[in-house]
């Protein structure tokens, strides 16, 4: 009995709250990003990453940050889902956010609602919004516009391909990512994965350095 008492009284007020803590930490981090291997392991039928055709990235330690956007980023005609390819070079002289996304990313699905608020926020002030799925163009094109509907996205939707995704993430595949451009091409802040109560505040924040930015040219 005295045994059974012991064992019993381990678990103290203290210490439940205690562990409901640590995994409600562990619940948080969790959500944060996905990589293109969490889709393989989700549905193991799901085609290779298009981040790097089923290779997993090198580690992103030794690449160096993108300052700018590449000429292979900004002259890839890109597949859009509804008119013409998406072209990044088009939007310069504009202030952009370039979202990098899946449909079976939880993370994605809980910061797309943010973006939709952050693009009605600032598209008068001339701030454009891109959204690229990192997946399969054919095997994903239902989902895409399915998901677009569902969260009513009013800002451009396409498909990365292999080449822009793998330039962008420089072997951090972790997704989403999103990146804030300045009117004359720089890259002002770069965001991996999704904190429900900062970044939402830190892209808002991105977004109106870009806008204050001066160019090169002023």
């Amino acid at each position: 009995m005295a045994i059974n008492k012991k064992t019993n009284g381990w678990w103290t007020p203290a210490r439940v709250a205690l562990t409901i803590v640590v995994f409600g930490m562990l619940a948080a981090f969790g959500i944060s990003s996905c990589s293109s291997g969490d889709e393989r392991r989700t549905n193991p039928a799901a085609p290779p990453s298009t981040v790097s055709n089923g290779t997993r990235p090198a580690a992103p330690r030794s690449a160096a940050p993108v300052t700018t956007l590449p000429a292979n980023v900004t002259q890839a005609e890109l597949k859009a889902l509804t008119g013409d390819p998406i072209k990044l070079g088009s939007y310069s002289g504009k202030v952009l956010l370039v979202n990098l996304w899946a449909t079976w990313c939880g993370p994605c699905r809980l910061e797309t609602p943010e973006l939709v608020k952050l693009h009605k926020e600032f598209r008068s002030q001339g701030v454009e919004m891109v959204g690229l799925s990192t997946e399969d163009f054919e095997s994903s094109k239902d989902s895409v516009r399915d998901f677009v509907r569902n969260y009513n996205i009013d800002y451009r939707i396409g498909w990365s391909g292999n080449d822009v995704a793998a330039t962008l993430m420089q072997g951090r595949d972790a997704i989403p990512q999103s990146f804030v451009i300045s009117r004359d091409g720089r890259v002002v802040k770069r965001f991996v994965g999704f904190n429900p109560s900062e970044t939402p505040d830190l892209i808002r924040a991105a977004l109106e350095e870009a806008l204050n930015a001066k160019t090169t040219s002023d």
